[in-house]
């Protein structure tokens, strides 16, 4: 499942580059992705909204067995 979520991300890595942000896959368990925003992502007020409304969003409907994305 790893593998899988990293191919998601690279398809919509482009958009948050796009900002001046990016994000890194730390560790698939469980379901549950957990992720590291960098750049202009990190400490952005709308990070949070972008992980969950955006990110989340994507890879529970790409990837089967997602239920959750956390940001560490």
């Amino acid at each position: 499942m790893k593998e899988q979520v990293q191919k998601a991300l690279e398809k919509i890595r482009p958009m948050l580059q796009r900002d001046g942000g990016d994000i890194q896959l730390v560790d698939v368990t469980d379901g549950v992705v957990k992720v590291m925003l960098t750049g202009a992502c990190k400490g952005c007020p709308m990070s949070q909204m972008t992980l969950k409304q955006g990110v989340e969003k994507f890879l529970v409907k790409e990837v089967p067995g997602v239920k959750e994305v956390q940001a560490l």
